[in-house]
């Protein structure tokens, strides 16, 4: 199923929990105090953004005076908030805010404090930032088309920067690479701001990014997008062609944002936060304000959220060590 859809019967059939009398009193007054939002990365960041405008939206949507508290807990990649909120009690009142770190960490570090599947209960995937594929204004090629014939004829002569080791943009790029049966050296930076500076000044040649962060470099001409990697093509970049249109079927590389409770929450209470979430996200003017921070809307269902971190997880096990990846 497409993730950046929803189903009419999913969206309507969670609508209709929220607002049935009977289910909010079967789970009592739930919520009765705020709701801790855990969210394992810096505040300012594009998760934690986007975490604060849909959480506001839940709360007026759970109603009865519902609020969240947004806690910042990074650190170790996501490892020390994300580990937090599965060691919490099960009652609905400390949920997680995660990206894709959820999935890729456990492949990347045994000891990582937690299993993706098992200790948590999906509730919604509420957003998500299709990867870019793009390249310097100096790059020896000026299309995806071109990137894979040189990378093939030149193999380990061409670079790609990514935000650090076992990132996400480093494993999609591993990914890619795999994929199509190239050879490509790793740089890594500490951060994602370094990784651009750099391949726009041309010291690599390539980088997976965010619409957003890559925009204005791409008006300027110091950036090329050779392909996005998601299922459709983009909004925002109608004549960007995905990388499944150039050859590679299946292939994604989506930074996933969504929300999870600790493995046990009962039934009443994963229904109740799933459909808040679901249409907090769809609000017209949520959907807007996402959209235009290159940030897609999406609002799915538990079990439509729990098959895209069981596929991931045992993905980017592979991905890790197929390539050979390990932590710093």
């Amino acid at each position: 199923m497409d993730r950046s859809m929803i189903t009419r019967r999913s969206l309507l059939g969670a609508t209709t929990m929220l607002a049935m009398p009977g289910l909010a009193r079967a789970q009592g007054a739930y919520p009765e105090r705020p709701i801790r939002l855990i969210v394992p990365f810096p505040p300012g960041a594009t998760v934690d953004v986007t975490a604060r405008i849909v959480a506001q939206k839940a709360a007026e949507l759970l109603g009865g005076g519902a609020s969240f508290v947004i806690e910042n807990v990074p650190g170790a990649g996501g490892n020390l908030g994300t580990q937090r909120v599965a060691r919490e009690r099960p009652d609905g009142y400390t949920l997680l805010f995660n990206a894709p770190n959820h999935t890729v960490n456990p492949g990347l570090n045994a000891n990582s404090g937690y299993d993706p599947e098992k200790d948590f209960t999906p509730i919604s995937l509420v957003a998500q930032i299709p990867e870019i594929v793009i390249a310097p204004r100096s790059a020896p090629f000026t299309t995806f088309q071109e990137f894979v014939a040189y990378a093939r004829a030149n193999p380990g002569r061409l670079s790609y920067s990514s935000a650090g080791i076992g990132s996400h943009p480093h494993v999609v790029t591993e990914l890619l690479l795999h994929r199509l049966g190239l050879q490509v050296v790793h740089v890594p930076y500490r951060g994602a701001a370094p990784a651009l500076t750099d391949t726009v000044a041309g010291r690599v040649q390539l980088k997976l990014d965010s619409y957003v962060s890559s925009a204005p470099h791409m008006a300027s001409g110091a950036l090329r997008v050779l392909a996005i990697a998601s299922p459709q093509r983009s909004p925002l970049m109608p004549d960007v062609p995905t990388v499944v249109e150039l050859g590679l079927p299946g292939f994604e590389g989506i930074l996933w944002m969504g929300v999870l409770a600790p493995a046990g929450v009962p039934a009443p209470v994963v229904a109740r936060l799933s459909a808040a979430f679901m249409g907090a996200v769809r609000a017209p003017e949520i959907a807007r304000g996402l959209s235009e921070r290159g940030v897609e809307p999406v609002g799915n269902t538990p079990a439509e959220f729990g098959a895209i971190i069981a596929r991931e997880v045992p993905q980017w096990r592979d991905v890790i060590r197929t390539a050979n990846i390990r932590p710093e």
